[in-house]
């Protein structure tokens, strides 16, 4: 029934940033439905791992490397997706990463860095796979991650947060560019999401920290993948150009619960694209 509902079985979905965390996740859900899946990790060895671990569901996997900031590289990566799974169905961009800096003091080199690895590279990424299937004449379903910092203020790290407010106004407009096509485009806002660069704290200090979130705490890698394969499926085929936030009502009231030392502590650091502050 779950299989039929969803419409995944056999569709070739790519998983852009799938060697871990909500990339992984997004992959086995993809694939637990039936889809066949093509892995595109900076780390070949985390890539192999997922798809030899996804196999064993009885669906084709592919394991791809590649720096998706390189165009050459992400557009060879798309190649060999394609080549190995046939024309996509659907693609999942998880890869971003934000620095830390004011902007009174942020180089040009920091502001372009972090729209190659959070915008640039998803509209390269997008058209390849949006040309691909409407020349094959079939639809596909095109998910981006972009973060509640895209919705409000992003303190100290304004380049990643304008480049994910760039990301949902291109949703949109390719929402309405390629929808008639039946390329639908998304992408999804999470909140504080525990990953592998910001793993969970012990409980108290999970409590003290997000307690400004009406959900209490933080979400994890599943929360956003299941929001994913909605996304992917059939039962969202008349929806595009939609920003869904996946954020435990975080944006809903419109918390801003930075604190001063904390973005201090991460003014010279990176983190995943998930719109929280560093640890203490």
């Amino acid at each position: 029934m779950a299989e039929s509902i969803f419409g995944m079985k056999g569709k070739n979905i790519l998983i852009v940033g799938g060697g871990q965390g909500m990339g992984e996740a997004s992959a086995r859900r993809a694939a637990e439905q039936g889809a066949n899946v093509a892995i595109l990790d900076m780390d070949l060895g985390r890539a192999e791992k997922v798809a030899s671990d996804l196999a064993g569901l009885g669906v084709t996997t592919t394991a791809i490397t590649g720096d998706v900031t390189d165009p050459a590289q992400l557009a060879a990566a798309i190649e060999k997706a394609s080549d190995d799974l046939g024309v996509l169905d659907g693609m999942v961009c998880i890869v971003g990463m934000a620095s830390w800096a004011s902007l009174i003091d942020m180089p040009l080199e920091v502001w372009d860095l972090d729209h190659r690895r959070n915008l640039r590279y998803f509209f390269l990424a997008a058209q390849d796979v949006a040309r691909r299937a409407i020349a094959a004449g079939k639809g596909c379903s095109i998910v981006s991650l972009t973060s509640v910092d895209g919705v409000q203020s992003a303190p100290f790290h304004g380049a990643y947060g304008a480049a994910k407010a760039g990301l949902i106004s291109l949703t949109k407009t390719m929402a309405a560019e390629w929808t008639e096509f039946g390329v639908r485009v998304n992408t999804i806002a999470p909140g504080a999401i525990v990953s592998p660069r910001i793993p969970r704290m012990a409980p108290e200090q999970e409590r003290e920290r997000y307690n400004s979130i009406p959900a209490r705490r933080r979400g994890d890698a599943d929360d956003v993948a299941r929001a994913v394969l909605f996304l992917l499926s059939d039962l969202s085929t008349y929806v595009s150009g939609v920003t869904l936030p996946v954020d435990g009502a975080f944006l809903a009231v419109g918390a801003v619960d930075y604190e001063a030392d904390a973005l201090k502590a991460g003014a010279n650091g990176t983190l995943d694209a998930v719109g929280v502050l560093p640890p203490k």
